[in-house]
């Protein structure tokens, strides 16, 4: 179904059981909810689990607003208040996601009960002098909407994602062949991927302000490493210590390495995810 949060319109996807405790899914760059979908099958029989799609991508409408930390923020916790429940949900992040889930626990730290970062995107200190994320985002919906009307977009986007995951995934896709070619055959997903690449490092900027600021909170945290694609050793090494380093931002925090897992975890590892839910829960009570 699609709901109104925070002054955006998402696509949002609530599976298990209402009775028992909650987690929201979050996921990379370009991703859609049914990229959860074997970590989803793992967990739905213990759990409350919530997958949404962020503005323009999966199923949901096209951004009032650029991708920004600010926006990102803002709909994570309005997510999180709609879910209510007795205790904070476990926020679970892929890639990128985990820069929008880290300053999410560090602005509202009463929301979140634990994070679990699957491979999350890493930059310690950015440089971004120009900020041109928000007078790109208009030319990204134009690009979309030139592929919609072209019908390019129905050829082209289900091409990238197949090219995509063939890089970052050993199982390849979860979804029926027409739930794919339907979201990612949207111009409005292509155009949303490349204003969120845009906005990139903006965001991981201003993460950075951002812990300068805000302390990380005491709560549990678990860190996902997946090492298979990374190829060059120095490489590999600087992923595997910068992880270290947010997995050491909480005193709960822990760090799982996987050195034969590709970036798309929660597609080729769901265990692996799963049993970090699993601690996270654990470790807040």
């Amino acid at each position: 179904m699609n709901t109104e949060v925070a002054g955006e319109r998402v696509h949002v996807v609530e599976t298990g059981r209402s009775d028992r405790p909650a987690l929201l899914l979050s996921t990379g760059l370009g991703g859609a909810w049914f990229d959860w979908r074997p970590t989803v099958d793992l967990l739905g029989d213990d759990y409350r689990v919530v997958a949404f799609d962020r503005p323009g991508l999966g199923l949901s409408p096209a951004g009032r607003r650029a991708p920004s930390l600010r926006r990102e923020v803002r709909l994570l916790a309005g997510l999180l208040r709609r879910m209510g429940g007795t205790r904070p949900p476990v926020l679970v992040a892929h890639s990128v996601a985990g820069f929008h889930a880290e300053a999410l626990a560090r602005v509202h730290p009463e929301l979140v009960g634990g994070l679990v970062l699957v491979d999350p995107s890493y930059a310690p200190a950015p440089w971004s002098a120009m900020r041109v994320a928000a007078a790109v985002a208009p030319l990204t919906r134009l690009a979309g909407e030139a592929l919609d009307a072209t019908r390019a977009a129905r050829v082209v986007g289900p091409w990238l994602r197949r090219q995509i995951l063939r890089r970052v995934s050993r199982r390849g896709e979860c979804a029926p062949a027409e739930v794919v070619r339907a979201v990612y055959g949207r111009g409005t997903v292509l155009g949303t991927v490349l204003a969120e690449n845009t906005a990139y490092r903006e965001m991981a900027a201003d993460l950075v302000a951002l812990r300068h600021r805000r302390p990380f909170p005491p709560i549990p945290l678990e860190v996902l490493t997946a090492l298979g694609d990374l190829g060059d050793p120095d490489r590999a090494r600087t992923w595997d210590e910068g992880h270290g380093v947010l997995a050491a931002m909480s005193p709960y925090g822990r760090q799982v390495r996987l050195p034969d897992a590709l970036h798309m975890v929660q597609l080729d590892r769901p265990e692996e995810v799963a049993a970090a839910v699993s601690r996270a829960f654990r470790d807040a009570r």
